[in-house]
């Protein structure tokens, strides 16, 4: 109990509890006065550390204002996070307030807050970010000691870190002795996340706190009653048995990868709730009123299960989850610590956890995700310059808080490491972005938002855009979806915009049983034809969360060492057996491409391992080169481990079509051809603030949104290719939408890796990925059980000895 204050030490001993060496650790850094990070296991107490040292300051040197900012990537984590630090505040008697701040926050609180703050304030980047466009930010946050940021590696490496970054910059010019201090349970380079914490990126002054190890988890891989099916990602089929460890826990929290299969397994639990237990559904998409009453459940104990998206991925205590079920595979490692992370809560008692594979790749994917958990091996985390639409958004925002000098400001943005490296001139344009739209739009007086005085001094150019600022800054851009119509009005569905945005005129597709030719997007239509030309897209979503490349490289070692085979069930040893005699099996870092002729059509199957979105993105650019090429392409398959391509002619010479001048030729082709830029640029317009989403009193329709920015992007293209915000939205496209980095790194293997293996039939480890074929749905209402079918004959075909 040494150096806790007398309530603290009390409360402890009260509960028959010690304080852990690493709670303690904290509070030495915070009385050396330096900045921390904390790296610990879920049910380590990582909370409790972050905040001790301010329930110590607050309990020896107790103030009115502000002393504390808990900064959190979910609303769920701020209310949650209240809920286990008010009952500790409440029980030591102590005069300390504690409130939440989100976009859920009544209106009339916020205004009080700024006006009265409490002493500990949990909010998110957002939030914070519009509190600082306040002009009496500077007298709220001049007493600020500490600001806290958990499940730091949830957001420091993407936009939202980007903006934190720079908010933690204007904080650290606002009160100077401020304190910064992240909290995380799965970080792979403690370094990196330092530079990131640290005023300038100084790493030394950033302290490194790691908890004890605690027990190992216990993670099995449920295998169905029959055999490891060869196709499908969601696990469906084993949804008689996650029911069954439902019955035998206390309470289960299901995870799925998407919402749509969220909602599906919810469905297939139902069905097979035969004792009626009550089971719940949690994700991002439902109401605030659905989640809070569903997280209100969880907390008081009321519901056996929860299935869930990412949205219960981070911190959300309760103590009462004694397991974990991981539909479909995981991914990654670190994501899978982090949901075992959810059961339990006890650092002396393993967390217990269900991988459900969805097939036999996945099966291996599950396996390598067990291993890299047992090796402590993390995904890496990858930090990247900062964005510039951000750095437009939180520009605006200082601005609405008072007038600032172009030099002062661009120090305080380049201490925020993210923006460490920010040219001059990147940071002018930024400037006359803001100014007046750029050169092709400084005629319309709506885009004047900032004017220069003769002294340096800028200003707002008007009170309107303040206000315009406030309603509509934030760095989540809700995805939309589109409607599938015929040109007569008729309505087929709605596709993910994700996937509208890569077609382009002419793209033939499959939904609703039909084969379907794009005319054009419309604004929130996709105008289609059908057509009786074969559907060369397939609209198959599976998991949007990309393979890691680590787990990929352990899937890949698998495959190379025939010695650790005995580890696997008998039906997959069985088939990497036989694609070993039959075919080959790729090295690691090889290439391997198959061709084979099946029922009047040429199948080249490639095993790049890259994950969906390179893939998927691949699939669309060989297709080009094969119709170039005169191979007469008819479509294309992919998965995380695989793409496959046929045609009606054969594929001699797979070399040609893998050449890394794709990136360059039809990549740019493809991506302006299609909306992949025009979507990007809208996330970026809205960000920075080009167009609005919301006026006051209403809510501007996805539609009008998207005829904004279509709109001043069709200029922006024609007259100023070289805008501040086509550079962003191009940044977008590659690195989010396509995964070209790895689509890169597969490229420049294939050159000196590639290994061509033609074959008379088709292949057992190109099964899982052929069986797509014909069975894509945008709607993720087609189950499995289709697909089923068609593997039976096709592994019956390629198992044959």
């Amino acid at each position: 109990m040494t150096g806790l204050t007398p309530p603290l030490a009390e409360w402890f001993t009260a509960r028959g509890w010690h304080p852990r060496r690493h709670q303690l650790e904290m509070l030495d850094e915070a009385r050396a006065g330096r900045h921390a990070l904390l790296v610990a296991t879920t049910g380590a107490g990582k909370t409790l550390a972050g905040f001790l040292p301010s329930l110590v300051d607050l309990i020896e040197q107790p103030t009115e204002g502000l002393h504390t900012l808990y900064v959190s990537p979910l609303k769920a984590l701020a209310v949650d996070i209240q809920r286990n630090l008010v009952t500790p505040i409440d029980e030591m008697g102590l005069d300390i307030r504690v409130e939440t701040r989100t976009g859920d926050t009544p209106s009339d609180r916020k205004a009080r807050q700024r006006v009265r703050p409490p002493q500990i304030l949990l909010t998110t980047p957002e939030s914070l970010s519009l509190l600082l466009s306040y002009p009496d930010a500077a007298m709220m946050f001049e007493g600020l000691r500490t600001i806290v940021v958990d499940e730091v590696h949830a957001f420091a490496t993407g936009k939202r870190g980007d903006l934190l970054a720079l908010c933690m910059a204007r904080l650290q010019r606002l009160a100077p002795r401020m304190r910064r201090v992240a909290l995380s349970a799965t970080v792979a380079d403690p370094d990196g996340y330092r530079a990131w914490l640290a005023p300038d990126g100084d790493i030394d002054m950033v302290g490194l706190v790691t908890g004890e190890p605690g027990a190992d988890p216990d993670i099995a891989i449920l295998l169905p009653q029959d055999r490891v099916p060869w196709a499908g990602h969601s696990g469906r089929y084993a949804a008689e048995q996650v029911m069954r460890l439902i019955e035998a826990n206390r309470t289960t929290i299901v995870f799925c990868n998407t919402r749509s299969l969220a909602e599906l397994i919810f469905q297939d639990l139902w069905k097979a709730n035969d004792k009626g237990l009550p089971i719940g559904v949690h994700h991002g998409s439902l109401s605030l009123e659905a989640r809070r009453k569903v997280e209100g459940a969880m907390a008081a104990g009321k519901l056996r299960a929860l299935v869930a998206t990412a949205s219960l991925d981070l911190g959300v205590d309760w103590g009462d989850v004694d397991c974990v079920v991981q539909m479909g595979a995981p991914k990654g490692s670190s994501r899978l610590l982090q949901r075992i992370g959810r059961a339990n809560h006890r650092l002396d008692e393993s967390s217990r956890a269900i991988v459900v594979p969805g097939n036999r790749f996945e099966y291996l994917e599950a396996r390598a995700a067990l291993d890299a958990v047992e090796a402590g091996e993390l995904d890496p985390d990858i930090f990247r310059p900062g964005a510039l639409d951000v750095l437009a958004q939180h520009v605006m925002a200082c601005a609405c808080a008072a007038p600032f000098r172009k030099e002062a400001l661009l120090d305080e943005i380049r201490s925020a490491l993210p923006y460490s490296a920010l040219p001059d001139d990147s940071f002018d344009r930024v400037l006359g972005f803001i100014r007046d739209g750029g050169y092709s739009l400084r005629a319309y007086d709506r885009f004047k938002r900032l004017v220069e005085d003769p002294d340096g001094t800028w200003r707002v150019a008007h009170p309107r855009f303040i206000a315009q600022h406030r309603l509509n800054a934030g760095i989540i851009v809700e995805a939309t979806m589109l409607n599938v119509r015929f040109r007569n009005g008729r309505h087929l569905g709605k596709v993910e915009e994700s996937f509208a945005a890569t077609l382009a005129s002419g793209d033939t597709f499959f939904f609703a049983g039909l084969s379907l030719e794009v005319e054009k997007i419309d604004t929130e239509d996709l105008i289609v034809r059908a057509t009786s030309r074969p559907a060369r897209i397939p609209t198959y979503g599976g998991s949007r969360m990309p393979l890691s490349t680590s787990l990929a490289d352990r899937v890949r070692a698998f495959l190379d060492t025939p010695a650790e085979w005995d580890r696997f069930p008998d039906d997959v040893h069985e088939w990497l057996e036989m694609q070993r005699r039959r075919s080959t099996l790729p090295r690691p870092g090889q290439l391997l491409v198959e061709t084979f002729p099946r029922e009047g059509r040429h199948y080249m199957v490639a095993y790049g391992f890259e994950g969906w979105n390179a893939h998927q993105s691949l699939g669309m650019l060989l297709t080009r080169r094969m119709e170039t090429q005169g191979l007469k392409p008819t479509g294309f398959v992919a998965n995380d481990y695989a793409i496959a391509c046929y045609g009606l002619e054969p594929v001699t010479d797979p070399a040609s079509l893998f050449s890394p001048d794709i990136l360059e030729h039809e990549f740019v082709e493809w991506v302006q051809q299609s909306h992949l830029l025009k979507r990007a640029f809208r996330e970026v317009a809205v960000i920075g603030g080009l167009v609005e989403r919301q006026h006051p009193g209403k809510r501007k329709t996805g539609r009008q949104v998207t005829f904004s920015t279509d709109l001043i992007y069709d200029v922006l293209r024609k007259y100023e290719p070289t805008h501040l915000l086509l550079q962003a939205a191009w940044d977008d496209a590659r690195a989010r939408m396509t995964d070209v980095g790895r689509l890169a790194g597969l490229m420049e293997r294939a050159a000196d890796t590639m290994l061509h293996v033609e074959l008379e039939r088709v292949s057992p480890l190109a099964v899982p990925v052929l069986v797509l074929i014909g069975r894509e749905r945008v709607s993720t209402n087609a189950g499995d059980d289709a697909l089923l079918i068609e593997a039976e004959a096709l592994a019956a075909e390629a198992m044959a000895g």
